[in-house]
């Protein structure tokens, strides 16, 4: 493909409209500099300087969707309180709709509050649960879909947190099929087979490991994972990600593409994974097949990794990468 065969799937990103179903998190980042130790422990000051939030977990696909222009709706569980309620502003301020986002006592958002000195990361504090949500709220959340957008796409992304259950994903499989939708996942291994009669999951490498019990050491492991995958799970296709050997490509015809990494200065994997099925979904909306929607994900993962944090691009950003790799 040239880079105006890209250009002309790009450009219809605006007009797609994609519902992310996960488990939304926010990201906190508390960044300073350290000139001195404790004198209570052994670990340094962290002078802060500033405080940011970003979306994180399921809401950074969804920050990456709102990045490339799409329409983006969310589904999920926050806690109520600050952090759940700072999450719902910073993604409604980027014009997604949360209403089927739902507020929860029972829980609290989980949040990731990283300090940054000098741009390296200090340490990370976590505030999660990880229960598996209920049937009642599973249900909510499927209620809460009907009679709202039509989707181009349906993307689960799941993080483990406990949102995703078989009962919101039995709702899920047969909302999508009455309502001809595409479904894209990027499971967690101990839930890969939720992910049952999916279009496309998304895996990274050591995902794909666990999920099936084979260590992929060559490229006739790395067939035997792809090909268990399909099996088990029924899906059009798999996608493993593999960092610097590129990305695989297993198709339910039987076919396998191998595209290679792009030469790129690695910063920051930090979030690449998000980009990827965000891109991927999509790229798929926009019609484009699945070989062309990996090799336009393959064109972003190589833009945010050059990036510090849980990063995004833009349209533009996309563009160029695909333009310097024709």
């Amino acid at each position: 493909m040239t880079p105006s065969d890209f250009k002309h799937i790009i450009d219809k990103f605006t007009k797609k409209k994609i519902l992310v179903v996960g488990d939304c998190m926010l990201d906190e980042w508390l960044w300073g500099e350290v000139s001195r130790i404790s004198p209570e422990a052994p670990v340094p000051v962290v002078e802060v300087t500033r405080r940011t939030y970003t979306p994180g977990g399921a809401a950074n696909v969804v920050n990456n969707l709102c990045s490339l222009g799409a329409e983006v709706s969310m589904a999920g569980i926050i806690g109520k309180d600050d952090s759940g309620a700072l999450l719902a502003s910073e993604l409604k301020s980027r014009g997604v709709n949360t209403k089927s986002m739902l507020a929860v006592n029972a829980r609290p958002t989980t949040t990731k509050t990283r300090i940054v000195a000098h741009h390296q990361q200090v340490c990370r504090a976590d505030m999660e649960t990880r229960e598996e949500i209920d049937e009642k709220l599973s249900n909510k959340i499927i209620e809460s879909l009907e009679g709202g957008h039509r989707f181009d796409a349906v993307l689960v992304s799941d993080y483990g947190k406990g949102v995703i259950n078989k009962v919101l994903m039995k709702g899920l499989v047969k909302y999508a099929k009455d309502n001809k939708t595409i479904l894209t996942g990027g499971p967690k291994p101990e839930n890969i087979r939720l992910f049952k009669k999916f279009n496309i999951v998304s895996l990274n490498e050591k995902e794909a490991d666990s999920a099936t019990g084979i260590l992929i050491k060559n490229g006739d492991t790395l067939g035997l994972v792809g090909e268990k995958l399909l099996s088990e799970l029924g899906c059009e296709a798999v996608l493993v990600t593999r960092g610097e050997h590129g990305m695989s490509l297993f198709v339910n015809d039987g076919s396998i593409r191998h595209i290679p990494a792009l030469s790129s200065e690695v910063y920051d994997v930090s979030g690449a994974g998000d980009t990827v099925l965000a891109t991927l979904t999509l790229a798929l909306a926009c019609g484009a097949n699945l070989y062309q929607a990996v090799q336009l994900s393959n064109f972003a993962a190589a833009v945010v990794v050059r990036k510090i944090g849980t990063a995004t691009l833009t349209v533009e950003e996309l563009l160029d990468s695909a333009g310097e790799e024709d």
